[in-house]
């Protein structure tokens, strides 16, 4: 592995966790779209950062970018604050015309330079490394490297020292500013950094992987836990993955970097989405088919309480009276049995001791609807515990 390898794997590495930190924050306050607007309504201030200093790397470039997403940021609660559009409509809105600014400013003013879709929507790792940063004439790594390690340390420090206020302020307004924080300071300060992130990563690995970075680590770990702390670590090791597995796929496939750690990013998200044990597609079809089966079993116990009559407790009655399917009454009349409720003899069905008690309670619960009792009954009687 040559060392342009190792750099651009390393450039990609430090962008998805310097991506993943502001990205779970953005996430866990429902405003993942406003990454897409920051990432292309920064296109203005860059350019007239440019044509102030005719240099592409003069920090003025950054600050005026960051200071455009900034901007974007309160445009969109502006308009949305009105009541007359959501928030993605504002969104929508404010960076098609932020990032028309841009694009129109280039092409009035800088009609030599060639805008194309690598350098604006996909970027390019493969260019990052060849850009080297030199410090009297000592070759110190790449440019990239240094730009997006520096905002990622700042980032990790600001982390660190506000912590306690992100997690109030993201989950709870009104305790924050009573407890003394400032939402709203808290609140551009997130946006701050998420814009500075933003730049320094968007000429390395363009708009789209930005935003991809950003939102489908956190999201993805969204749907493994509910613990902040363990979020943010399955975050950035989701985004780490993603830049290193991706880059081996588009070496493998000769393909563009960003695109295929995109895909990465993509698939990783799917794998979790289907097979997450709590909120995974499967597992949510898993555990509704479960709810049906005891709603199913109540219900036949409700049955057996209300009649005494054989008739009406004859195994055969499932079928012949409720109309369940075989398989559904089979099911229903093995669950009973494995967790004690009913006993059969002679193809009678009677509630155990057990049964009766439960029934009981689920009878006082229907009619009392206290969640108190409910919780007992789960504790004592949880139908799927055996």
């Amino acid at each position: 592995m040559s060392s342009a390898q190792i750099e651009i794997q390393l450039i990609a590495s430090i962008v998805a966790i310097a991506c993943a930190i502001p990205g779970t924050f953005l996430v866990l306050r429902k405003m993942a779209m406003i990454s897409d607007a920051i990432s292309h309504s920064i296109l203005p201030g860059i350019v007239i950062g440019f044509f102030i200093t005719q240099d592409l790397n003069s920090p003025l470039l950054i600050f005026l970018a960051a200071l455009t997403g900034i901007i974007t940021v309160v445009l969109v609660e502006y308009i949305q604050k009105t009541g007359l559009v959501k928030e993605d409509t504002a969104i929508g809105l404010v960076f098609p015309i932020l990032f028309s600014i841009g694009v129109i400013l280039i092409a009035k003013n800088a009609n030599d330079v060639h805008l194309d879709v690598d350098a604006v929507l996909l970027g390019e790792l493969a260019f990052a490394p060849f850009d080297r940063f030199i410090i009297a004439d000592t070759d110190v790594g790449p440019k990239s490297l240094w730009i997006i390690g520096s905002i990622l340390t700042i980032t990790i420090g600001l982390l660190l020292s506000f912590f306690k206020e992100l997690k109030v302020s993201t989950f709870d307004t009104g305790l924050a500013a009573s407890l003394g924080f400032s939402p709203a300071i808290i609140h551009y300060g997130l946006m701050t950094v998420s814009s500075i992130t933003t730049v320094g990563a968007f000429d390395a690995v363009g708009a789209i992987l930005v935003v991809a970075l950003m939102i489908a680590p956190a999201a993805t770990a969204y749907l493994l836990t509910n613990n902040l702390k363990r979020m943010l670590i399955y975050a950035i090791s989701f985004g780490v993955f993603s830049a290193i597995s991706g880059y081996w796929l588009a070496h493998g496939l000769d393909a563009s970097i960003a695109g295929s750690i995109t895909t990465m990013l993509g698939l990783l998200f799917l794998t979790v989405y289907l097979f997450a044990p709590s909120k995974g597609v499967i597992a949510v079809l898993y555990r509704e088919k479960q709810q049906r089966t005891e709603v199913s079993l109540l219900t036949f116990l409700l049955h057996l309480k209300n009649h005494n009559e054989e008739e009406e407790r004859h195994v055969n009655h499932l079928n012949e009276h409720i109309n369940w399917q075989k398989v559904r009454s089979k099911t229903v009349l093995e669950l009973a049995l494995k967790n004690n409720m009913i006993s059969i003899e002679k193809s009678i069905v009677s509630l155990t001791a057990k049964g009766d008690d439960f029934t009981s309670q689920a009878i006082d619960y229907i009619i009392t609807n206290e969640d108190a009792q409910i919780e007992h009954m789960k504790e004592d009687f949880f139908l799927f515990r055996g």
